[in-house]
């Protein structure tokens, strides 16, 4: 499917009442898988209400999400982070929550391309595992700043982590502290 876009970049969908998309840079109708394969082929586009012009975007694209998660295939999303979410709508850190979102989601995607670069170079002393974990450390780290728990045991450190490795994730959970900080200012 051609994708032409407006002079910003963006492709511009228009919803119809009778719930079809309509694709205005290809003049043709879609689906919402269309529109997954778009989001996945970074393919940036706006979904507007043709009725009334709202952006309605954030809608589709939570659609889409609700969509996959029911498809019957493997589901992304652990029912303790959407406890967590849902948590957090009314709490204070509200306002932080999606740019910190934000925030993590670059970081996984760049430690996913650090992990698909070693696995490509086939990288002899470090251990792909290596990157997924201090990752998955860092998420840790930032879910207990946002969301404490009540009393539970801490797991003790892994006997394989270096000095260095400790102060790599002490620094980025100092850089992502201080743009939180900033973005609360």
């Amino acid at each position: 499917m051609a994708k032409r876009a407006s002079e910003d970049g963006v492709v511009t969908i228009k919803k119809y009442a009778n719930r079809r998309l309509y694709n205005t840079g290809t003049s043709s109708y879609i689906t919402l898988d269309d529109l997954a394969r778009m989001t996945r082929e970074n393919v940036e586009f706006k979904v507007l209400d043709a009725k009334t012009g709202d952006d309605i975007t954030h809608t589709i694209l939570t659609q889409i999400i609700m969509e996959e998660e029911s498809s019957g295939g493997e589901q992304m999303l652990p029912i303790s982070f959407l406890r967590n979410l849902i948590a957090m709508y009314g709490n204070s850190m509200q306002s932080m929550m999606p740019s910190y979102l934000d925030a993590m989601m670059d970081n996984f995607r760049e430690n996913q391309s650090k992990l698909h670069d070693a696995f490509m170079a086939r990288a002899g002393g470090t251990p792909l595992g290596k990157i997924a974990e201090t990752n998955m450390a860092m998420m840790r780290a930032a879910a207990d700043t946002f969301m404490p728990r009540k009393a539970e045991p801490k797991p003790a450190p892994k006997a394989e982590a270096t000095s260095d490795e400790i102060a790599e994730l002490r620094a980025q959970m100092a850089a992502m502290q201080k743009k939180l900080d900033d973005l609360g200012q």
